[in-house]
């Protein structure tokens, strides 16, 4: 594992990547200029690529029940996957697929994930730290609106029996998937930390969502970012 994925430090060294969320914003969007950005696409976004006409580079999941509920959808996505290894026996590494050590993180924001990562109680946090090893110098994030429907307590397994209002397709978590309630506390603290690595090296994260209520990035207009028409 350690040294396949050492090939793949720095190879992106200044360069600029796109980390696709999956919120419900991604539906008021003009996404076209995804088509020739590099894209971080995490989770189920595999549900929008024929939506909204575009295809990762990269894609991460780490939640296990995101895993189990789509590892044939997942094995069948055509770019470089990293898969937590609590789904390894779902996904076996192949020529495209790494799997990441995320039970026993080397720190609270992993640098080399050769050593695996820190989840962040958000999948966007690991995102973000294999994008700062890929040496992406900015990366800027859309579809994080960042709130919730829920009850319960956060991290707390939940069903979800009607149609899902918290991500960009209703089918998502919807007709009684499980799914973890989101820690938004946390990932806010998750959050901060990733600002701080990035900018310590002068690397920046520009949180693009359009009416995204996470306050803890450098907000921008997607539109004005990407010259996309109003």
């Amino acid at each position: 594992m350690t040294h396949r994925l050492s090939q793949l430090y720095g190879r992106h060294a200044g360069e600029r990547a796109v980390l696709v969320a999956n919120g419900p914003s991604l539906n008021r969007m003009n996404l076209d200029f995804l088509r020739s950005e590099t894209v971080i696409g995490m989770n189920k976004i595999f549900l929008g690529f024929r939506k909204y006409r575009f295809y990762p580079r990269y894609y991460v999941a780490v939640n296990r029940n995101v895993i189990e509920q789509s590892f044939e959808e997942i094995r069948a996505i055509n770019c470089i996957k990293f898969i937590s290894c609590r789904g390894a026996d779902l996904n076996p590494e192949n020529a495209l697929t790494y799997h990441i050590e995320t039970q026993n993180p080397p720190a609270r924001f992993s640098r080399d994930i050769t050593m695996g990562l820190h989840e962040g109680w958000t999948v966007t946090y690991a995102a973000l730290q294999i994008a700062h090893y890929l040496g992406f110098g900015e990366v800027v994030i859309v579809g994080m609106d960042h709130r919730y429907e829920c009850s319960g307590a956060p991290n707390e397994a939940s069903r979800l029996d009607g149609p899902d209002p918290n991500h960009f397709c209703p089918d998502y978590f919807g007709g009684g998937r499980t799914w973890n309630n989101p820690d938004l506390a946390r990932s806010e603290e998750s959050y901060q930390i990733a600002r701080a690595e990035f900018e310590k090296d002068g690397r920046r994260i520009i949180d693009a969502t359009l009416d995204g209520a996470c306050a803890i990035f450098e907000k921008a207009d997607y539109r004005q970012i990407f010259g996309v028409a109003p």
